[in-house]
């Protein structure tokens, strides 16, 4: 079984599913406000090659990614732009999943909304009201900290040694905290807010109760893996874990983490102003580029996503289409099973990516050379070796038979053939030159003539 680096452990830890052959995932999803970057991108990314992963190995995953659809910076866009906040989240959720399709991340098996499980949250913190773990301010409800043993877990801090609040989203209210980091369960609304009714007063929930409250429901307590964003660690993932803790239930074995997305050292985020729309990324380049650029990276590191570092993932795209291209002919085979057992090798040592792709090309280059030498028979098991390991990781070979090639290109193809058949170098080397001309690369295999798309 796979092991990976549980952040609240501090090391490698067996998965260990809480029902053997069985996997539950839940991974914070995006705050529909704006399109997302390619921070979110790689989140997305990462977690989807460790499902997928998880799926080839034989696992039966449960997968859960939310949504949330009621959060300040989803009302302070609709102010700005004076349209209804439900127009947003609507919105910016259509642009989430298509740039999620378009990169190639599998839909989750449930995909929740924070509006749809209110009812939830306001009985889940009426829980915490009622044992005095959380109390009522004039602007809202919040949890008592020091009610929740070993608080800081996940930040590797005590409580003594943080700092107050946590991020932007626990500054209001902060003068009518018990203790700095005590963090909003319910937030009472302004005039104008969306408001559901509750105990003490219309409010909506607060971000963290959001989440804790659609895992629980969806996968149980003691589920297997709860991932996200480094970033998300403390004070979301803190907080969502002490609200487990505090109402006695078990929440999830592992914390998984991928790290950052930089841009010259820094990390990309729309805070700082740095972010790339993923959507152009996508517009611009193949979006299989990103996902191999996800893949090259050991997903706890930082990746440099840059004009160069993306189209030289789109250069080494273009071997492993090539070998697909070239490899049409080789008769079909079982994959070598020394290189599946690397494989499984590599990924089973923290979600190895890198030490993957690096097997990929390696096998890539002995599959050229044997086809060079015509020995296909081979060349087979690598090339099956690859195609399954690809398969895995959720990174597709474009294939030559799909992509259409109008009549009259077809035609010169098959002018080109025949004129080889005759031996007809000359005639077979011109029309090679007008197939160029017209914006067609040619390759030369057993079938005949290939041609596709410069």
């Amino acid at each position: 079984m796979i092991r990976l680096h549980d952040t609240a452990a501090g090391e490698l830890l067996p998965l260990s599913p809480r029902e053997p052959g069985k996997v539950s995932m839940y991974v914070c999803g995006p705050t529909v406000y704006g399109p997302p970057h390619l921070g979110h991108g790689r989140f997305s990314l990462v977690f989807d090659v460790l499902r997928r992963y998880l799926e080839w190995s034989g696992n039966d995953v449960t997968y859960v990614s939310n949504i949330t659809d009621i959060d300040d910076k989803i009302l302070d866009r609709a102010t700005r732009e004076g349209r209804p906040w439900t127009e947003v989240t609507e919105h910016y959720e259509q642009v989430w999943w298509q740039a999620m399709d378009a990169i190639g991340v599998k839909r989750p098996d449930h995909a929740p909304h924070a509006t749809d499980y209110v009812a939830q949250m306001i009985a889940f913190v009426a829980d915490l009201v009622d044992q005095g773990r959380a109390y009522v301010t004039a602007d809202g409800v919040y949890l008592s900290v020091d009610e929740v043993a070993g608080y800081g877990l996940l930040a590797h801090q005590s409580l003594e040694d943080m700092v107050a609040g946590g991020g932007e989203r626990e500054i209001v209210g902060g003068s009518h905290k018990r203790h700095p980091a005590d963090f909003a369960l319910w937030k009472f609304a302004k005039a104008g807010e969306p408001s559901w009714p509750a105990p003490w007063g219309d409010g909506r929930p607060g971000w963290h109760t959001e989440c804790v409250v659609m895992s629980l429901d969806l996968l149980g307590e003691d589920f297997d893996i709860h991932g996200g964003g480094i970033d998300l660690a403390f004070p979301h993932h803190e907080n969502e874990r002490a609200q487990a803790v505090a109402t006695g239930r078990n929440f999830a074995r592992r914390w998984v983490h991928n790290g950052f997305v930089e841009v010259g050292g820094e990390k990309m985020s729309k805070s700082l102003g740095n972010f790339t729309d993923l959507l152009d990324l996508i517009d611009d380049h193949d979006p299989r580029a990103y996902r191999l650029l996800v893949l090259q990276a050991h997903y706890r590191s930082p990746v440099e996503v840059t004009t160069r570092t993306v189209e030289e993932a789109e250069a080494a795209l273009a071997r492993l289409d090539a070998m697909a291209r070239r490899s049409v002919d080789v008769p079909d085979a079982e994959p070598d099973p020394e290189q599946i057992a690397a494989f499984v090798a590599a990924m089973d040592d923290d979600l190895g990516t890198p030490k993957a792709m690096a097997q990929v090309f390696g096998l890539v280059t002995r599959v050229n050379t044997l086809l060079d030498a015509g020995d296909r028979d081979g060349a087979a098991p690598l090339v099956a070796a690859v195609l399954a390991i690809l398969g895995a990781l959720g990174l597709d070979l474009r294939d030559p038979s799909a992509e259409p090639v109008p009549d009259d290109v077809a035609a010169l193809a098959s002018a080109r053939d025949a004129a080889r058949a005759e031996r007809d170098w000359a005639t077979a080397d011109a029309l090679r030159d007008e197939l160029v001309s017209l914006g067609w690369t040619v390759e030369d295999a057993a079938a005949g003539t290939i041609v596709r798309r410069a």
